[in-house]
């Protein structure tokens, strides 16, 4: 039996790059459930190509130019955030690959774990903003979370075998970013487009931002605490400009594994998708003799503050880490916008981790709540 799997955001980054997956391994996988925000014709060219039993276009608008596009197919067409969330819970989704951006993650995957549904996860945000949450739900309902993002991946990688031997702390490793080495005077003056160059990956625009902010190593870190059961203290980054060693496990006996490979984000995907097994593939070979140096260096948290402040929301617990992405997502979006300048998105954030009330125990109502008060008193600190 081929596993059937529903792809939510499969016109992103990780969303092709899944499909890609699918395309070479077609004899393993079968496509249920396609999902785009916006993107209407590479939804309506992907639907063709896949033949999914259903499509979710979320943006309403786009619903009737989907439903012409696909009109002669036999593929049912939905539209709106409910239908993403209800597409989720079908009898016939076998796996829920969560490729959104942002918060927008949140409500589906609930949906899909109290659906019983594994989940590959690359949506971050979703053990960010509610991960005591997420966590106990997966636990209550029996369902594996299989981490996406290559630096979950690779701790994955280092444990499975492992799962009887006590970890003592995970690093996570960071490229550093474009503006890596750089100070805060440097940093004032940079562009959008800057920015934009990732030196190691290809990702979408706000993943790359966060990259060069380091915000997405911070939300990694927070990501990394629920997805393994850690301590805010057992989680470390180090900087490794190479971006071929993903992530490190040190086990109580002093041990460290490692995962190593070509930045290549299709791998963590097939191995989220196929564990436990681990198909043949045409990936590109990592070779040494290409890398004579790995190099390691601390991060600087004093001029890239975001990293600094994701740990300091972890271990404030409670709402705070729903602060810091709701902050975070709309900095992110106003300099793209090229309304803000690179430092001001870290000073959005800071200042709505400091006015924004702190709730120990957030129910699901709390992290909504917490999300869109959040993103209210980020645009009034913008606008005053």
């Amino acid at each position: 039996m081929k596993k059937r799997i529903a792809i939510l955001g499969s016109t992103g980054s990780i969303g092709t790059q899944a499909l890609e997956v699918v395309r070479s391994q077609a004899d393993y996988f079968e496509v249920e459930v396609l999902t785009a925000q916006n993107n209407a014709d590479l939804l309506i060219q992907q639907a063709r190509e896949f033949k999914p039993n259903a499509v979710v276009i979320v943006n309403e608008t786009y619903y009737e130019k989907v439903k012409q596009g696909l009109a002669k197919d036999n593929i049912k067409v939905f539209a709106g955030e409910n239908a993403l969330a209800s597409m989720v819970q079908m009898d016939s989704v076998d796996l829920v690959l969560t490729a959104l951006v942002g918060y927008s993650g949140l409500k589906p995957t609930i949906k899909a774990i109290e659906a019983g549904k594994a989940i590959a996860l690359a949506n971050k945000e979703t053990l960010v903003v509610a991960g005591e949450l997420i966590t106990k739900l997966a636990h209550d309902k029996g369902v594996n979370i299989y981490p996406v993002d290559s630096e979950h991946s690779a701790i994955f990688q280092c444990i499975v075998g492992e799962f009887h031997n006590k970890v003592e702390k995970i690093i996570l490793t960071a490229s550093g970013g474009p503006f890596r080495g750089k100070n805060r005077s440097e940093l004032a003056s940079v562009t959008k487009a800057q920015a934009l160059k990732h030196p190691n990956w290809t990702m979408g625009a706000k993943v790359t931002i966060d990259s060069a902010t380091l915000m997405n190593k911070g939300l990694e870190v927070i990501e990394a605490k629920w997805l393994f059961g850690l301590k805010p203290e057992q989680v470390e980054v180090v900087v490794h400009p190479q971006s071929i060693i993903h992530s490190l496990v040190q086990f109580e006996d002093s041990s460290i594994k490692a995962q190593l490979g070509l930045p290549d984000m299709r791998l963590p995907i097939q191995f989220a998708m196929t564990y436990p097994d681990r198909l043949k593939s045409d990936f590109p070979r990592f070779n040494f003799a290409n890398y004579p140096a790995l190099t390691f260096e601390k991060p600087d948290t004093e001029t890239f503050r975001n990293l600094a402040l994701a740990f300091e929301a972890l271990k404030r617990g409670g709402n705070m880490p729903c602060v810091l992405n709701a902050a975070n997502e709309v900095a992110v979006a106003e300099f793209l916008k090229d309304k803000i300048g690179f430092l001001k998105m870290t000073e959005l954030v800071e200042r709505c981790l400091e006015k924004l009330d702190f709730i120990k125990e957030p129910s699901y109502e709390d992290y909504v709540m917490t999300d869109h008060e959040t993103r209210i008193k980020a645009l009034e600190i913008l606008e005053g």
